[in-house]
């Protein structure tokens, strides 16, 4: 029986890193996974509409949520951030005496109603706990042996540590379980779980750009090869600000940066074209190369 879920791509990866739809859409098949995207939806608030109108924030989920009850699924989300922000907002929803009646009262304008009964799941938890690393493992054509990669999971997909239920908010385990069952070895390093900078750098460049350097320079002097990210907002930090990153922590960094759907698809044997890494800012040649030749070597054998 497959896994079905609502897809809720979120706006980064129909916007700003499509590549991040595009790779996931190419693994999902591989591993038995079934979506029914969820078109219609809106964004989540990254955080930031919360901030200003709490209220329209937890109406937009809401009824991203409703249109997912309406299909019988769970949410599926491929955004850390999303992951963050619809599950605190789906949380209160479900918790605070009134509140979802009073949502609903939004809602009804649109005729739909919440009633509670969805669980928002990033794509990482999906693989981890409903997939399986045996499944993922007997998927992996093309190991990542002798790659050291750096988790990067960044602040939101694990919060709200109150509610994540998934994993260890404070010593998370998943990308690296991952990481393993492709063939790579993680990188310990401290900057794994803190903020990559973003929204931090829609007001303050200098210090977002500093502390993507300082979690970028640890995994760099930790020995990593590449870093992975299931949070495209991170990627963004982390990729197109990188050149910024570097300087402010006097440093070359260098350091690519893949998608954690992108890992996937490489460990498959699904040509890197298929998966959007000609998209990023910071090349990730040195990783296609070595992965082309594995599979060129295959293919003779």
């Amino acid at each position: 029986m497959p896994l079905k879920y609502a897809l809720y791509p979120g706006c980064a990866a129909k916007g700003a890193t499509p590549e991040l739809y595009q790779s996931t859409m190419a693994i999902i098949g591989r591993l038995g996974i079934e979506v029914v995207e969820l078109t219609a939806a809106s964004c989540c608030g990254a955080g930031v509409l919360g901030e200003a109108d709490p209220d329209v924030a937890l109406a937009l989920n809401a009824r991203t949520f409703a249109q997912a009850e309406q299909l019988g699924l769970d949410v599926m989300t491929i955004c850390g951030t999303c992951q963050g922000v619809m599950g605190a907002a789906n949380k209160r929803l479900k918790t605070e005496p009134g509140l979802r009646e009073r949502i609903n009262g939004v809602l009804a304008r649109e005729g739909m109603t919440y009633g509670g009964t969805v669980q928002v799941k990033h794509l990482l938890w999906i693989v981890v706990r409903e997939v399986g690393l045996q499944r993922l493992g007997e998927q992996v054509r093309v190991s990542m042996e002798d790659f050291r990669i750096a988790p990067f999971y960044g602040c939101y997909i694990l919060r709200p540590s109150w509610d994540l239920g998934f994993d260890d908010p404070e010593n998370p385990t998943s990308l690296e379980k991952v990481i393993r069952a492709v063939g790579g070895e993680p990188v310990a390093y401290a900057g794994r779980t803190k903020c990559c900078g973003f929204p931090i750098i829609l007001e303050k460049e200098a210090i977002a750009v500093a502390m993507a350097g300082t979690n970028m320079k640890e995994a760099k002097d930790g020995g990593a090869d590449f870093m992975v990210t299931p949070c495209p907002l991170c990627h963004m930090s982390l990729d197109i600000y990188q050149d910024r990153a570097g300087k402010a922590v006097n440093t070359n960094l260098s350091l690519p940066i893949l998608h954690l759907p992108q890992l996937l698809g490489l460990a498959m044997g699904i040509p890197p074209k298929d998966l959007g890494v000609s998209r990023h800012l910071v090349p990730v040649d040195s990783i296609v190369r070595v992965v082309e030749k594995r599979r060129a070597e295959q293919k003779s054998a």
